[in-house]
């Protein structure tokens, strides 16, 4: 693998130099717990002996420290323990005992390489000579925090990583962990591995169980230590940079999880461009994009889509139930797959469910974190799907909305256009509906790209389907038609296009029609921003997100090409090329942006957005209205009922 500009090789020398200290921490050392409290008590006393009155320093600033007994932390016995008293080391035992060692190496030579980039490794020389000026002792202390923290993310991080190709079934919820120290690195592993040893103690029976609870334990110490990070200062040099391991293929690149480039084993049903009829617009788009994702340059950790603009990162395809939305799915997931297997490239396809909603507070939330990590995770090429999104996500203000499903409302709209949202353009996410309407509005918006899944609609399109779907085994003859001509997809799409010049939606047209009376034809940027104005004045929710999807979808327009079959299937012609080559090669086939571009999609957006709003105002009116007809025929009831108990 060849280093980018910002890596650094991390030489195996400076490793396992740590080795005898890893190893040392590993057979026994004592950490006093300053923040959690032990599993196991260390003695057991009878019921009634006293234990005397606890000490009390009386030198002032030491009354504040704990004066718990520090017990001897033993992980190679913890780790031997969960083998029902086997004489031998297992498999798994060794292994685990392995990457906890190479982990604790890992993290110490970052620390160390980190500490030599900033003062203070030499701080830390005039501490130890005691020469250390009192005016830099604040900047001493916030470095040691630095270095903490940076040694407790990168521990569990490339023990999550080393520990990832191991797990089974297993999992094990080890709840949530307290001893993360920011003294100073050495105490912060101290911290770390009294915890994990504790954990083991409560999670471990056996080899399975202690795979999964050792990996557990990382990857929670990363997202503590990746949290309180966000707080901390002198962070630059580690954040900027990135230190690559080769023999374990490992990059650390400041507080991002590392994983193995895996990709998941697919099992649905694929589906050809051509078994999918009708749906012009979101076929064809559909088949952009998935060519658009395999642009992604895994060196640079960049698509040239993304940087140019028009890489879609969110879409919505909404529709009837029938029209397709499924094989839509079936399509896009499929050609990426098959791109991906050919370039060699991993693949990660997940579709979040029903199943994700849970009873226990905070859960769904992780559910549909651990969902938008798996797919976002810029080793691979990923491809994420939110199936019936009205049952997934609840929408606020609504009552019958659980909180499992606003939690999952929340994940996503931080995950797909929140602060620390970054687009590198290896992942894409489609939420599908029969109901768009019933999604939270902000949500809704997020979703950069609309795809309106509307089926077969002409009467060639309906030929075209029951051929499809009737199959070979049967001699009625096809009659006068020419098979899925009508399917031919640049023809349709270009028609399709052209019908949005004007709104669809009845209340859009009438504002288009009233503005273009008073200014004219809509031809400058002046005139489209008045439009654009008099929809916000009809429809408050057509908010300046609304502008920036819009311009996000011109943009796809002006690359309103796709690439080659030719370089997916043949990777040396484009996809393995430099990344600034392949960006070169995009540009020149860009086309400029028209006029006529702008309208079709702020006509394409507006008529989505009204089509939602008014079939959500008139779901209220007409729910407003059945509840109105029980309580009058509640009230007519209650008194025909009080009549006759006053009459017997």
């Amino acid at each position: 693998m060849s280093l980018t500009s910002d890596q650094m090789e991390l030489r195996e020398d400076d490793i396992r130099k740590h080795y005898p200290a890893a190893t040392a921490l590993l057979n026994g050392f004592e950490h006093a717990p300053r923040i959690a409290k032990a599993v196991e008590s260390a003695i057991e006393r009878s019921p009634g002996v006293s234990t005397g009155r606890r000490f009390r320093s009386t030198t002032p600033g030491l009354v504040t420290r704990r004066t718990v007994r520090a017990d001897g932390i033993h992980l190679v016995e913890r780790i031997e323990a969960s083998d029902d008293g086997d004489a031998l080391v297992s498999p798994p035992q060794a292994t685990t005992q392995q990457a906890i060692r190479r982990a604790i190496a890992i993290a110490l030579a970052v620390a160390e390489s980190y500490a030599e980039q900033t003062p203070l490794a030499d701080l830390k020389r005039a501490n130890l000579a005691g020469d250390l000026p009192a005016a830099r002792k604040t900047e001493f202390s916030e470095l040691l925090t630095a270095e903490a923290l940076i040694t407790s993310h990168t521990f569990g991080n490339a023990l999550a990583y080393l520990m990832s190709s191991h797990l089974g079934e297993t999992t094990v919820d080890i709840g949530e962990i307290e001893e993360v120290l920011t003294d100073n690195g050495q105490l912060a592993l101290h911290g770390a591995l009294w915890e994990l040893d504790q954990t083991l103690a409560k999670h471990a029976p056996d080899d399975a169980h202690l795979i999964a609870a050792t990996s557990a334990y990382a990857e929670q110490l990363m997202d503590k230590a990746a949290l309180r990070a966000q707080s901390a200062g002198h962070l630059a040099p580690f954040q900027n940079a990135a230190w690559h391991i080769e023999a374990d293929d490992l990059t650390i690149r400041g507080f991002e999880p590392a994983s193995k480039a895996k990709s998941t084993t697919l099992t649905m049903t694929f589906k050809k461009p051509n078994e999918v009829v009708g749906n012009h617009i979101a076929k064809y788009q559909a088949m952009k994009l998935a060519k658009m994702v395999m642009a992604y340059d895994f060196d640079r950790r960049l698509n040239p889509f993304a940087e140019l603009g028009g890489f879609i990162f969110t879409f919505m395809g909404d529709g009837k139930p029938g029209t397709g939305k499924t094989t839509l799915i079936q399509m896009m997931a499929g050609l990426i797959n098959d791109y991906c297997q050919n370039a060699g490239y991993p693949f990660r396809y997940q579709n979040l469910s029903t199943d994700n909603i849970d009873s226990y507070q905070g859960k769904s939330g992780q559910n549909a974190k651990a969902f938008i990590h798996t797919i976002i995770d810029p080793s691979v090429i990923g491809f994420g799907t939110i199936d019936d999104i009205d049952q997934l996500a609840g929408k606020r203000g609504d009552r019958q909305s659980s909180a499992g499903q606003l939690e999952i409302t929340a994940v996503l709209m931080e995950s797909f256009a929140g602060a620390n949202t970054v687009v590198r353009g290896n992942c894409t996410f489609g939420m599908f509906s029969n109901y768009p309407e019933n999604v939270d509005d902000a949500l809704r918006q997020r979703a950069g790209a609309r795809f309106l899944v509307d089926g077969p609609q002409t009467r060639e399109d309906y030929i075209d389907i029951l051929h499809l779907l009737m199959g070979r085994n049967h001699d009625i003859p096809l009659g006068e038609h020419e098979a899925y001509a009508a399917q031919e997809i640049k023809k349709a799409v270009a028609a399709s296009f052209e019908s949005h010049s004007r709104p669809h939606e009845e209340a859009l047209l009438q504002v288009y029609e009233r503005i273009q009376g008073q200014i004219g034809q809509m031809d400058t940027i002046a005139k489209m921003g008045a439009y654009l104005k008099a929809i916000q004045q009809a429809d408050e929710r057509f908010t300046g997100r609304a502008i920036k999807n819009i311009t996000d979808a011109v943009k796809v327009r002006a690359m309103d090409f796709e690439l080659p079959d030719e370089w997916m299937e043949k990777p040396d012609l484009f996809l393995f090329r430099d990344y600034d080559i392949k960006k070169a090669m995009i540009e020149d086939l860009r086309q400029p942006i028209t006029v006529e571009m702008v309208m079709q999609e702020i006509n394409r957006y507006a008529d989505s957005e009204f089509r939602y709003a008014d079939k959500s105002d008139e779901v209220a009116i007409e729910n407003a209205i059945r509840q109105m007809g029980r309580m009058e025929e509640a009230k007519r009831r209650y008194l025909e009922g009080k009549d006759q108990g006053a009459n017997p």
